[in-house]
């Protein structure tokens, strides 16, 4: 526990002012940075859902895009202040996610394909119904992050800022969530969930509840999303790469761990888009394909314990 306190006490200060300091004046670089960070809640969101839940989804991208537009139809229509918006966005997708309750009866590819069919409802949903949602042309002019202080929170180096606190609060609260009596036993319900009713734990209304906490999560990150880049149309905000690339990335990072999830995101997209990017224009994507296979070949667990545990045997030897 100490060791954890020093590197976030370490990492704090690295992260608000060293990155602004050594990227600032790259547009480019923060907006990769940014993006990546985008993603990492997303993962994050998923592998609250995945490890606590016990739950594989495949429709983050349904609370993503129903969280987006919730908050830039609230400021754009009614005037509401952004970050109010924003965390009624959240709000939002939360109630959405009830719609997909029925689907907790089912288990394993069921459940990830229900899910996966509500994404794909919302989405058309919104392309129907032109005149709240703009259709197929989507939404332009959504209001940027305000400016707070005297300073421009809907820059880049504005931007990172609030996307990097909206993911330290999510991490604190999966922190909580997971050390409490009900991580407790939904860590226990993954053993064995019918022993677990049988001393009174209601495992539905616990599954329920994770589906729920995810959906918040993932429809603020999309609310943030929708201010940052100020324009929002239904196959962008309920496109499939707002699901495949967080699962990726908390595969890689490691979605059992705490900071997998995040440290997954910020490696996959970064190398993405600064190395196979440039190697391969078209379809450089696959090659994250190949490098998830490599890392679930290697190391099951994911990059953050592969890295633990090297540095683990780098202190013994050293000892």
């Amino acid at each position: 526990m100490k060791q954890r306190t020093l590197i976030c006490m370490v990492a704090a200060p690295v992260l608000y002012l060293l990155v602004p300091l050594l990227f600032g004046s790259n547009l480019y670089m923060m907006s990769l940075v940014v993006a990546s960070l985008t993603i990492g809640g997303i993962a994050l969101a998923w592998a609250l859902l995945g490890n606590l839940g016990g739950m594989v989804s495949f429709g983050q991208a349904a609370f993503f895009g129903v969280g987006s537009y919730a908050s830039a139809l609230l400021t754009l229509k009614f005037g509401l202040p952004v970050f109010p918006a924003m965390l009624l966005g959240g709000v939002g997708a939360a109630i959405a996610s009830l719609a997909m309750l029925p689907a907790l009866r089912l288990k394993g590819p069921y459940f990830a394909l229900a899910i996966l069919a509500y994404a794909q409802i919302f989405r058309i949903l919104a392309t129907q119904f032109q005149d709240i949602t703009g259709g197929s042309g989507g939404l332009s002019n959504i209001p940027q992050l305000p400016n707070v202080l005297g300073f421009d929170l809907g820059s880049k180096v504005g931007g990172y800022l609030v996307i990097l606190t909206m993911v330290v609060a999510f991490v604190w609260a999966y922190h909580l969530i997971r050390k409490s009596y009900y991580g407790l036993a939904l860590r226990a319900m993954h053993e064995s969930e019918d022993a677990t009713r049988v001393v009174g734990v209601n495992s539905t209304l616990l599954k329920a509840s994770m589906l729920v906490v995810s959906a918040f999560m993932t429809g603020m990150i999309g609310a943030f999303n929708a201010h940052y880049i100020n324009f929002l149309e239904p196959d962008y905000a309920f496109g499939s790469s707002w699901t495949v690339i967080p699962i990726i990335a908390a595969i890689f990072g490691g979605y059992r761990t705490l900071l997998g999830p995040l440290v997954g995101a910020v490696a996959v997209y970064m190398i993405d888009q600064l190395i196979f990017k440039n190697l391969i224009p078209t379809g450089h994507q696959m090659i994250l394909g190949v490098l998830l296979v490599m890392m679930i070949i290697f190391s099951p667990a994911g990059l953050v314990p592969l890295l633990a545990q090297k540095f683990k045997r780098k202190t013994h030897v050293k000892a």
